[in-house]
């Protein structure tokens, strides 16, 4: 039936491309941005679960940072102590040299100067190593505990204690070698010294080496939460490319047909000639 009041033709048509229009925005947006969902309404479930990929993603990365300013920290521990064992070595050396008889008095004296300093300067640097100045070393009878976050979650730490480390944690100001006696008591107290430096460079080492696989993990986990995010969020430029060609041609046809449903109407004035 041909009428002139109610276009059906015509609204059909612009339906059609109010339809295709939002398509074709939809898919503008999508190769603008690079990003599938740009806001809720394009993907509300897979928006809440990249969201929370996101999440993981840089608390992982920071977590590796973390990690990795933890294993600097610890290695600046551990450079100071190869230098507090290098002068314990020395010190013992001295030790042993005083305890022999063919030095008199006036050489352990100049033996014991030299082994005094260098407890002043093994004191000096258990006291004043620091990481972003705070002291690494703690203090006769305190320990320094550090603790790294090292995942993304609470309670996800890695800790390690770490003594103090000048001379009288090492128990080391008392000692003297100006005489026999001293020097091999000298001896027995360097000794527990160099044990305990020892100890602490290899409780640091292992935590070293666990912070290192730790940060290995966690960019490899990264990573693939990073890939599983990319499909849910990134661009398909393949397919948004052909659902933009797609609505446009879909647009130049709706367009034809509804010029062609408007000139309808027109026809009717030719059955009334």
């Amino acid at each position: 039936m041909a009428v002139i009041n109610t276009n059906i033709s015509a609204q059909h048509a612009q339906d059609a491309l109010a339809i295709n229009q939002k398509t074709m925005s939809t898919a503008m947006q999508q190769l603008a941005t690079g990003n599938r969902i740009n806001a809720a309404k394009d993907d509300a479930a897979g928006l809440s679960i990249s969201q929370n990929m996101t999440s993981q993603v840089r608390g992982l990365n920071q977590a590796v940072r973390n990690a990795t300013d933890g294993i600097n920290l610890l290695q600046t521990a551990d450079g100071a102590l190869v230098e507090t064992s290098n002068m314990l070595q020395r010190m013992r050396e001295l030790a042993v040299q005083a305890g022999n008889a063919t030095n008199n008095a006036g050489q352990r004296g100049y033996l014991d100067k030299e082994f005094k300093s260098l407890v002043e300067e093994i004191s000096r640097i258990g006291d004043n190593t620091a990481w972003n100045n705070a002291n690494v070393f703690g203090s006769a009878g305190a320990s320094n505990n550090l603790v790294f976050q090292a995942g993304v979650s609470a309670g996800q730490t890695i800790s390690v204690s770490l003594a103090g480390m000048n001379g009288s944690s090492l128990s080391l100001n008392a000692a003297t070698i100006t005489g026999f006696t001293e020097s091999q008591a000298a001896i027995g107290t360097v000794d527990t010294a160099i044990e305990i430096v020892n100890s602490a460079r290899s409780r640091m080492g292992a935590t070293m080496n666990q912070l290192s696989y730790s940060a290995d993990n966690m960019v490899n986990i990264s990573t693939n939460i990073a890939a599983s995010r990319s499909t849910i969020m990134d661009t398909d430029y393949a397919t948004a490319s052909s659902q933009l060609s797609r609505a446009q041609i879909i647009q130049q046809a709706a367009t034809a047909m509804l010029v062609h449903a408007n000139q309808r109407p027109q026809d009717i004035l030719e059955l009334l000639k």
